[in-house]
């Protein structure tokens, strides 16, 4: 792959979840000007349950990539539907879903799955491969589910609480709003504002307004910049009291597109996704971005 030519990644797992993300992979490739790269994760049979090959699992193999390449090959009619130019190619690789698409994350400009779930098999914690490749991946990771906005003004909303990945979260979110010609909605909760325990009275009895002042500097500072980068993205401010996950589900009905950022808090920061991900990913109304931390 030449350099600045690298793919969007679509996970295939048969359900018509995966078809729609790759539809919808499609469509942003074709607006990156980027390949497209189908993958099928192929589990060998019975690994799960039995510590031993068995004697026919070559045939099972073989009839199994056959069966997946003729499902890849029909998505690929479809998607050339989307954009008859569009350079596409086709992968079956054979392991863990989850494992193998961090792999190739590292190799992609964009992951794209169905979602919530990739597949029917979760870790041993219960997290959903889609969870694990978000928490993991060097990639951003879009886990579409419900519907893009159709209408022109369908915003792309994104979620900024003053942190790096933050800030990567509001690049992706204007280039993305900047590309499709949306309006861009940033949105910042108080209500994950950190208190100092020995000031928590006096911080609860400030004026309500001081909070609200203080949330809408962290947005404006945030997202400082941009406008003269995207001078033809409109942008509106949410601040609010209620909780960030709350807020953003709010404001995603019927956007085009919701990012975030990946980060846990504390001691199990690197085991799971943060709080706010972690819900948006398994309840947003439309298809969710997540960006990496470092």
């Amino acid at each position: 792959m030449a350099e600045g030519r690298l793919p969007v990644l679509a996970g295939f797992d048969g359900s018509e979840a995966s078809r729609e993300a790759v539809r919808w992979a499609a469509r942003e490739a074709s607006s990156r000007k980027r390949p497209l790269t189908l993958v099928h994760v192929l589990a060998r049979p019975f690994q799960h349950s039995l510590p031993m090959r068995i004697p026919d699992e070559q045939d099972v193999m073989e009839k199994l990539s056959s069966a997946v390449l003729r499902e890849l090959e029909a998505l690929e009619d479809e998607c050339r539907k989307i954009d008859p130019d569009l350079e596409i190619s086709k992968d079956m690789p054979i392991g863990d879903a989850a494992e193998v698409l961090v792999e190739l994350a590292a190799d992609v400009e964009l992951v794209v799955l169905g979602g919530p779930l990739v597949g029917s098999r979760t870790d041993r914690l219960g997290v959903t491969a889609a969870e694990v490749v978000a928490r993991r991946a060097a990639a951003p990771i879009v886990v579409v589910r419900g519907e893009a906005g159709a209408k022109a003004d369908a915003p792309v909303v994104v979620g900024v609480d003053g942190s790096t990945v933050s800030e990567r979260a509001i690049a992706f979110a204007y280039e993305t709003a900047g590309r499709l010609g949306r309006p861009l909605v940033g949105v910042h909760s108080w209500g994950e504002t950190a208190f100092n325990p020995f000031d928590i009275v006096d911080e609860w009895d400030a004026d309500r307004s001081e909070f609200r002042d203080r949330a809408r500097e962290v947005l404006s500072e945030s997202m400082a910049g941009w406008a003269e980068q995207y001078p033809d993205v409109p942008v509106r401010h949410v601040v609010g009291p209620e909780q960030p996950a709350q807020m953003l589900l709010g404001e995603s009905e019927g956007a085009t597109l919701l990012v975030v950022g990946s980060h846990g808090r504390g001691a199990v920061r690197r085991a799971f996704l943060g709080s706010v991900s972690h819900a948006v990913l398994n309840q947003a109304p439309c298809p969710v971005a997540v960006l990496p931390a470092e």
